[in-house]
């Protein structure tokens, strides 16, 4: 399979520079797959999992917030928070599930705090799906 060069950023570092045969990743349109030669893109990240497909076999990762762009075959994600599924502590991840999942079901509260607690709710379970 044709090969690309990709390139996973947040503001913590890099988190993977090499080779990739395949990525999905969620946008905020939906789910999008790059392929090698894949035509100049960009698109603004959502919260989910991010899937990286290399001769050495899939990872995924959870993704929240940033952009992908693919420029001259070369594919760069730029990520608020990125973490691989080997690194998600699954039982923080349940119990920011669990306060999100409290917080939302809460009558009285603004809506900045609902909206805040939607977005957690989306993140622990980016992280659970990815640790699957």
């Amino acid at each position: 399979m044709n090969e690309f060069d990709l390139q996973i950023v947040t503001p913590d570092g890099l988190m993977f520079e090499g080779k990739a045969q395949k990525i999905i990743v969620r946008t905020t349109e939906g789910d999008v797959g790059i392929l090698a030669k894949h035509t100049d893109y960009v698109a603004a990240l959502s919260i989910g999992v991010a899937r990286i497909f290399t001769s050495e076999g899939e990872r995924k990762g959870a993704c929240a917030g940033g952009m992908l762009s693919v420029t001259d075959g070369v594919a760069r994600i730029a990520a608020s928070t990125f973490e691989w599924s080997e690194d998600i502590d699954v039982d923080r991840a349940k119990k920011a599930k669990e306060k999100a999942e409290k917080r939302l079901a809460q009558s009285k509260q603004s809506e900045y705090e609902y909206r805040l607690a939607e977005i957690k709710l989306k993140k622990s379970l980016a992280r659970l799906n990815a640790s699957k």
